[in-house]
């Protein structure tokens, strides 16, 4: 089994009236079947209301199952006396880093985490220290939260769920909220964390130039898996992604508009260096 498995998974919210009583439901995911396992990073592609984050958020038991399961290192996400390991066991990263931000000081907020769970003192530090390394903020760690760049301080949120020592790491939409130089410098982490750490990510986007180094990619729509694939096999579906209204990188686009205009080229192209190679330029 890997270390998150979905087996038809449904999840609606339901709407009530000012009473409280059920007006109607809406499904936001629709039997969704999943199979992840350690050391994968997978990517989550899907227009806003696809259902990805909603799928994001039964990965580690914020939300529980309307129908269907879900196993999180082989424990079901409906036990109430799993939800304490599931929760050390995948961490979640949202969008706006200022609402997992807490401490006055860096450290003291990535060390936030595993104080709570009971971790000795000493071994706090250690964590605090290995974690900021981790995500290139270690020089940062007497700063003041409030004086780093929002790049910045998405990379001291994901050390503060590093320091708790998960085997998964699920971010949503943790570059939403943030600018160009922002989001590359917490996708660089991410991948570090997965290739150097061997971390198993899940990150839940819709910008596609951060999934390109993704070993998987899955693609919402309507709540249901519309397609899988590794990043090539999907960016070689252009017309596919463009009708469940998602782009494409831009070089993907000039490769295929060139290639649609009689220039030999091999679809998926992901980098400017691959089309550059393929131009023999």
């Amino acid at each position: 089994m890997g270390i998150i498995r979905t087996q038809d998974l449904v999840y609606e919210y339901v709407r009530r009236d000012e009473e409280g009583n059920v007006e109607g439901s809406i499904r936001a995911v629709e039997g969704v079947n999943l199979d992840i396992e350690p050391g994968d990073f997978i990517a989550i592609l899907g227009h806003n209301g696809s259902g990805k984050s909603t799928l994001a958020k039964h990965m580690n038991a914020i939300l529980c199952p309307t129908e269907g399961c879900i196993w999180v290192d082989g424990k079901d996400t409906r036990e109430p006396s799993e939800l304490w390991n599931i929760r050390q066991t995948a961490g979640m990263v949202f969008q706006n880093p200022d609402n997992q931000i807490i401490g006055q000081v860096v450290e003291e907020d990535v060390g936030f985490g595993p104080e709570n769970m009971g971790v000795p003192t000493r071994e706090i530090w250690e964590r605090v220290e290995e974690s900021l390394k981790a995500v290139g903020m270690y020089q940062y760690r007497k700063y003041s939260p409030n004086k780093l760049s929002g790049g910045q301080k998405q990379r001291v949120s994901i050390a503060g769920v590093l320091a708790m020592h998960p085997k998964c790491i699920i971010l949503d939409e943790p570059t939403a909220m943030l600018d160009p130089n922002g989001r590359k410098e917490v996708i660089r982490a991410v991948r570090a964390l997965n290739e150097v750490e061997r971390l198993t990510v899940i990150l839940i986007t819709h910008y596609m130039e951060e999934i390109i180094h993704a070993g998987k990619v899955f693609v919402m729509d309507h709540g249901r898996i519309a397609m899988q694939g590794t990043p090539r096999e999907i960016f070689s579906r252009v017309e596919e992604l463009k009708a469940l209204r998602l782009d494409v990188p831009q070089v993907t686009m000039l490769a295929y508009e060139l290639k649609k205009r009689g220039i030999p080229l091999p679809d998926g192209i992901l980098t400017t260096e691959e089309l550059l190679k393929a131009l023999g330029l």
